[in-house]
């Protein structure tokens, strides 16, 4: 790990923001009326951090049915409903962001769509933090757990990958910041929608953390 970062790149989802809870409402909800009786658990196992066209075949072996990008883009209109009646930001997220921000470069990097990310910034107070630098992997070729956005946030910071702090709680998000060759570090709250510090750690995470009060002596 180096001894000083040259940038940290922020997920956003259930780093940022405690979206995940709500996002995972509306689709375990879609995916019902669809005729899966899916568990709030194995909904949360199996699409938290993941993309839903990279799911599709799940969905049909379950529900016989191919979704489409007019599903998606349904799924998304409810989502975004939801998330603007209450959405909250993850407890000391925003603080830590800024006084972070007052040392190093930063960056939010998602696997989420534009829409959402900049919906989700504005609604906390970030998107001023952020600026120009927010970065999401639905429009590259292939997103999280691919590194690409890693590296794109990167180059436009004009630091080297290898140099960064990412900070991430999903799976595919560590896979990705890892295949950057990044720092990772983990948030692990111990609540439902995270994995455990040890799924973390078994990922590729050097440091595990639970109150986002810790992470600007961290990375610092």
């Amino acid at each position: 790990m180096p001894t000083t970062f040259s940038a940290v790149l922020f997920d956003c989802d259930g780093i940022l923001v405690d979206s995940e809870p709500i996002t995972n409402g509306v689709l375990r909800e879609m995916l019902q009326e669809l005729g899966w009786d899916i568990s709030e658990e194995e909904c949360v196992r199996r699409f938290v951090g993941k993309a839903f066209l990279d799911e599709w075949q799940v969905i049909y072996e379950h529900t016989g049915h191919r979704i489409d990008m007019d599903w998606i883009l349904g799924f998304r209109v409810r989502r975004n409903a939801a998330l603007e009646a209450r959405l909250t930001a993850v407890p000391g997220a925003v603080e830590a962001v800024r006084e972070i921000a007052s040392r190093l470069p930063v960056a939010c990097v998602s696997g989420a769509d534009r829409g959402k990310i900049d919906m989700q910034l504005a609604k906390i107070g970030l998107t001023d933090v952020f600026g120009e630098h927010v970065y999401s992997g639905m429009e590259l070729e292939r997103s999280k757990p691919d590194p690409a956005v890693y590296l794109v946030a990167a180059e436009a910071l004009g630091v080297d990958p290898r140099t960064t702090a990412v900070v991430e709680d999903s799976g595919s998000g560590v896979r990705a910041g890892v295949a950057a060759g990044a720092t990772v570090f983990g948030y692990a709250p111990g609540e439902p929608t995270y994995l455990s510090p040890e799924e973390l750690t078994s990922l590729g995470v050097t440091t595990v953390f639970a109150s986002m009060a810790q992470l600007p002596g961290l990375v610092a």
